[in-house]
């Protein structure tokens, strides 16, 4: 009868340990070296002047293509020589998937819109790896 108590025991001790293990595990999110310093909790970026978003979690564009979206790890093809780091970027901080408010942010911030002046993030490579220090 103390095997079975025993057994059990450490069967709920492992589980435990590994649901424990489980809840500790987060997302590694890389924000770009263009990425608005100081919105370290960017999901996306929408770029009016290209009309295109930036997922940062998977580091990916996303923008219509032939009327439907895709995601790519470039910009479009029109748009492959734009200045990131200059641009304007809107920062979307919505766990959802912006796409259904595509409209309203396209009236909202044309193509030309020019909002207040962002500072991009300076990427320094050290030994141990890379380090984000913003730009003044």
């Amino acid at each position: 009868m103390k095997l079975p108590k025993f057994l059990l025991a450490a069967l709920l001790c492992i589980a435990f340990s590994s649901a424990q293990a489980q809840t500790q595990v987060k997302a590694t999110v890389t924000i770009p070296g263009w990425g608005v310093a100081g919105n370290d909790n960017a999901t996306y970026y929408y770029i009016p002047a290209t009309e295109t978003y930036y997922d940062v979690r998977k580091g990916e564009y996303v923008y219509q293509q032939d009327g439907k979206w895709v995601r790519k790890t470039t910009m479009p093809v029109a748009y492959k020589n734009y200045d990131l780091y200059n641009g304007y970027k809107v920062v979307l901080t919505d766990d959802k998937e912006p796409f259904a408010d595509y409209n309203n942010l396209r009236v909202k911030y044309s193509k030309t819109y020019k909002g207040e002046s962002q500072k991009t993030y300076k990427v320094k490579t050290t030994k141990r790896g890379r380090v984000k220090v913003k730009q003044k």
